[in-house]
C-alpha cells in the first residue's frame, strides 16, 4: 500500500478564532484504526505526524455547540464541557455554566491582565 495514500488529507481545518490551519484526515467520532475508541464529539482529526503508529492521532478541533463555528481545542479558543464551546459563547453565556467553569474563566481573565499585551502565551 502506498504510504502517501494512507495519510491523504480529507480537507483543511481552520480555527475561526486563532487561525490555526492544518490538514485533517478524518471528521467524526470514530477515527480509523482506533478499534473501540469513540471521541465524545464530532472532531477534526489528523494522523499523528510524530509516530508511525496508525492508531495515534491528534484532535484539531470541533464546532462550537452554540454558534457552530469551527474552533481548535486550544485553551485560548474553546473548552469542552459535555460539548465544545468557543470562548466568546462561554463569555456570553457564563451564568449558564457551573461555578467551576465561571471561576476558571475569571482566573483566565486575571492571567490575561497580568501578561504583557494581554497575550496568554509568550512563546515564539
Amino acid at each position: 500500500m502506498d504510504a502517501s495514500k494512507e495519510i491523504e488529507p480529507a480537507g483543511e481545518f481552520t480555527c475561526q478564532l486563532c487561525g490555526l490551519a492544518a490538514p485533517y484526515t478524518y471528521y467524526g467520532q470514530k477515527p480509523p484504526n482506533t478499534h473501540s475508541l469513540v471521541i465524545l464529539e464530532e472532531s477534526y482529526v489528523m494522523k499523528d505526524p510524530f509516530t508511525p503508529d496508525k492508531s495515534k492521532f491528534l484532535i484539531l478541533g470541533s464546532h462550537c455547540s452554540l454558534c457552530g463555528r469551527p474552533v481548535c481545542v486550544g485553551a485560548e479558543c474553546s473548552l469542552f464541557y459535555s460539548k465544545r464551546f468557543c470562548l466568546p459563547c462561554v463569555k456570553k453565556n457564563l451564568r449558564a455554566f457551573p461555578l467551576e467553569i465561571q471561576e476558571d474563566m475569571e482566573k483566565r481573565k486575571s492571567q490575561q491582565k497580568s501578561l504583557p499585551s494581554g497575550k496568554m502565551d509568550t512563546r515564539t
